[in-house]
């Protein structure tokens, strides 16, 4: 491993930067395959082999009977439950999840949470990815990380490479706002512009092969999960969730759905604390889409086909579905719920004017609970937490934002 770059004080610990001694290895969460440490930007090889691209989760030789560290702050208090233990911080995690009786009572059903990684520092749930994938790449030394982004994710890492000093390229479409070309650019970072969106997974790809790079985003089609590092991260979302709410938790979690990460991470990060004994059971989660592409293959299509649609709801469009998406569902007793963007544009002012500005992929988990309550799925006494992934403040006056 290279020299690490000096220490940056709170922002880079570069020195202390450490892989968990307790990671063991991975596994495939389809055909249970394992693998020693290391980096499998596609996934399972046996399952790609077939032709069925599979995410890998970390697999740990134990874990603390404690899950935070009282002394530490925002997500590093769960160090010891992440690949890596320390890792370049810019103080992501420890966002809210507060309660919203007025709008629980304006819908009928018991109680809602709104857990809002807005509060991240690049305003969005991707940074607890990013730091994870970043603390990846310099420790095997890579010198440029790449990711495919239509806005959040793209934001996210470029901030973190920059605090790293990682070269960093953000591949994108003609559709990324202005708003977010800005903020990767104030970054250093370059943006590649691709023709459409599963372009841009070609051009991924080269980097990675011919040049090295480290992807920190899927680039296969049929899709696998985002880099299996940086997942873990968002496994501290379910994890605070316990230490706000209590062992009870909720009874359902609605999850605004692209290719699955955050649904995964949620899936995988409640699971952990089921095993651990200390929550009974893990919250229903429900994927919240713009068109039909979970809906589909729940309904009996091929998980590999392609689901076209068109959306202004840009951090959840894609015309893909992965299996981690389809686990996570299945695992945790589930479903998926389908939105129209005009009724999703009512309920952004809807969630904004009970005191939560959210981004308008964001408040399709609002749309997707009320569709829900109405088809009899979710019953009037469930206790419900929506995710925001990010904060209104992003997008433009088009709603123009993405992940």
């Amino acid at each position: 491993m290279p020299p690490l770059p000096e220490s940056r004080g709170d922002i880079f610990d570069g020195r202390r930067l450490a892989l968990n001694p307790m990671l063991a290895g991975f596994s495939c969460i389809r055909c249970q395959m394992e693998l020693p440490v290391g980096d499998y930007f596609e996934g399972c090889p046996d399952c790609l082999a077939r032709g069925k691209p599979s995410t890998l989760r970390s697999i740990y030789r134990d874990l603390p009977p404690v899950l935070s560290n009282g002394r530490a702050h925002g997500m590093r208090r769960f160090a010891a439950w992440m690949p890596y233990i320390s890792w370049v911080s810019l103080g992501e995690g420890g966002t809210s999840c507060a309660r919203f009786s007025s709008l629980a009572n304006e819908l009928g059903v018991a109680d809602i949470h709104i857990k809002n990684e807005g509060q991240n520092p690049s305003g969005s749930h991707k940074d607890r990815m990013s730091c994870m994938a970043v603390a990846r790449a310099l420790d095997i030394g890579a010198t440029t990380i790449v990711a495919a982004s239509s806005g959040n994710g793209g934001a996210s890492l470029a901030l973190y490479a920059a605090a790293a000093g990682l070269k960093c390229c953000i591949v994108t479409t003609p559709a990324l706002s202005r708003v977010f070309q800005r903020a990767i650019t104030m970054t250093g970072a370059q943006i590649v512009t691709a023709s459409e969106s599963l372009e841009r997974w070609d051009h991924i790809a080269k980097m990675v092969k011919e040049q090295g790079a480290f992807s920190a985003t899927n680039y296969l089609d049929p899709p696998v999960g985002s880099n299996h590092f940086g997942l873990d991260g968002l496994k501290t979302i379910a994890y605070e969730m316990l230490e706000e709410l209590g062992p009870d938790l909720v009874d359902v979690v609605l999850v605004p759905t692209s290719r699955g990460d955050l649904i995964w991470g949620l899936a995988e990060g409640f699971d952990q604390l089921k095993a651990a004994g200390l929550i009974k059971s893990v919250p229903r989660l429900y994927a919240v889409e713009p068109f039909a592409r979970i809906s589909a293959v729940l309904g009996g299509e091929s998980i590999t086909g392609s689901f076209p649609g068109t959306t202004r709801l840009a951090s959840i469009g894609g015309s893909t579905v992965t299996y981690q998406a389809m686990e996570a569902i299945r695992a945790s007793g589930g479903g998926a719920v389908i939105v129209k963007d005009e009724m999703v544009s009512r309920d952004q002012i809807r969630l904004a004017r009970h005191g939560c500005y959210a981004e308008l992929s964001s408040a399709a988990t609002l749309t997707g609970l009320e569709l829900l309550l109405k088809n009899g799925v979710i019953s009037p006494d469930a206790t419900v937490a929506l995710i925001a992934t990010s904060n209104g403040y992003k997008e433009d006056a088009n709603g123009g934002s993405g992940q």
